[in-house]
């Protein structure tokens, strides 16, 4: 029985799906950051910009499949998916902006962008941040 509950201890963590696809678009933003220093220092920088950019796009895609994936099969908060449906956004704004050159918003935006994925990321690696539920968090859930 002991050898038991010591295995049980020693098991590791299990991420959320809405964890890696949050994890995966923070770790996407920190790539075109260096792809965009790249970007003024060597050839092939505008190329892994331009690539990291669509990728960057889909890891906001997933996120926002993620979010609602945790809220409606898994009883989540719907939360999630107003951030995630945000960071969609800025993600448009920021491709659109990038696209025009216009790199007096581009660049905050992306700083902005990277700033608010960590966030996320932090508080969902918070104890029990899937089990708040209603308009204030405050609420534990049954499951």
């Amino acid at each position: 029985m002991a050898t038991q509950a010591t295995t049980n201890a020693a098991a590791p963590h299990r991420y959320s799906f809405l964890q890696i696809a949050t994890a995966l678009q923070t770790l996407t933003i920190f790539i075109q950051a260096v792809s965009a220093g790249l970007l003024f220092t060597t050839t092939y920088g505008e190329v892994l910009h331009d690539v990291g950019a669509r990728v960057m796009y889909g890891a906001s895609m997933l996120y926002v499949l993620a979010a609602v994936l945790a809220w409606k099969p898994g009883g989540g908060s719907p939360r999630q998916i107003w951030y995630a449906t945000g960071f969609l956004a800025l993600a448009s704004a920021q491709v659109a902006v990038g696209i025009a050159h216009i790199s007096s918003v581009h660049v905050p935006l992306g700083v902005l962008m990277f700033g608010l994925s960590v966030l996320a990321l932090a508080r969902q690696a918070q104890p029990g941040h899937q089990a708040r539920s209603g308009p204030q968090g405050q609420g534990r859930s049954t499951r």
